[in-house]
């Protein structure tokens, strides 16, 4: 079972998509899991999935006080937090001349200031008990741009420095720190995005080596090998999960 018996994980955009995915297989792993999300229905959702070592919790990752509060819930009724993996993220498909500050603000405070707030506040707690695993979930976006992705792709590469420079500045106290980066991904973001632009999806399954877009099921294996005891002696890492769409 690879060390996650009875680890927490707190995982956050997990009421759908690569997040829902991610949280199911780790509590197959047998790690008790916080579903979060900012939608509660959702987490509760994938909470009652799970059953009863899953706890559902409504968090705002923009929100450092909603972060504090869901942590301080989940280790109520869980325990200490051994597992951060961030998932929470959003985009608005458009070019950048197109593209508004008010956007920009909000797609950074999500997928970018979101991890720093998780990062930050669950952290110290890993470096108490010298212990830990982060895995954020960046994007090929963010390793190679992306039309109509531009603030995005900003935002999925801060990802990847920001993981790279906490990795070591933490690895003496055990706390490893990793990235997966998923190509196009069969989730509701990209549904929404595709009512954009309907032929998107035929266009990248052209593009797409293996001929599909990849599907939840297909990030979270990474996600939780990196989470593992299998990966003890990985951190600084960034894994792509594409399909082949990028093999640099």
């Amino acid at each position: 079972m690879r060390g996650l018996e009875d680890k927490v994980a707190f995982v956050t955009g997990a009421g759908s998509g690569i997040g829902r995915a991610i949280a199911l297989r780790l509590a197959s792993e047998g790690a008790k899991v916080a579903v979060t999300d900012l939608v509660e229905r959702a987490a509760q959702s994938t909470a009652a999935e799970i059953g009863q070592t899953a706890a559902a919790i409504t968090v705002d990752v923009t929100s450092p006080d909603s972060v504090r509060n869901g942590i301080a819930q989940t280790e109520r009724l869980l325990g200490p937090i051994d597992v951060l993996v961030n998932v929470a993220g959003w985009d608005k498909v458009e070019s950048f001349l197109k593209s508004q500050e008010e956007t920009w603000e909000k797609v950074l405070a999500i997928n970018l200031k979101g991890v720093f707030n998780c990062v930050k506040a669950i952290l110290p707690g890993m470096i108490e008990r010298g212990h830990g695993r982060i895995v954020s979930i960046s994007s090929d976006a963010g390793r190679v741009g992306s039309s109509g992705e531009a603030v995005y792709s900003a935002a999925k590469a801060g990802i990847i420095g920001f993981s790279k420079t906490v990795a070591r500045e933490v690895a003496r106290h055990h706390i490893n720190v990793n990235v997966v980066c998923p190509g196009p991904t069969d989730t509701p973001l990209l549904k929404t995005i595709q009512e954009v632009n309907p032929k998107l999806q035929d266009a990248l399954k052209r593009a797409i080596p293996f001929g599909r877009l990849a599907q939840p099921d297909d990030i979270a294996p990474a996600a939780v090998f990196l989470a593992s005891d299998d990966a003890s002696y990985i951190t600084g890492q960034v894994l792509s999960v594409s399909g082949g769409l990028t093999m640099v």
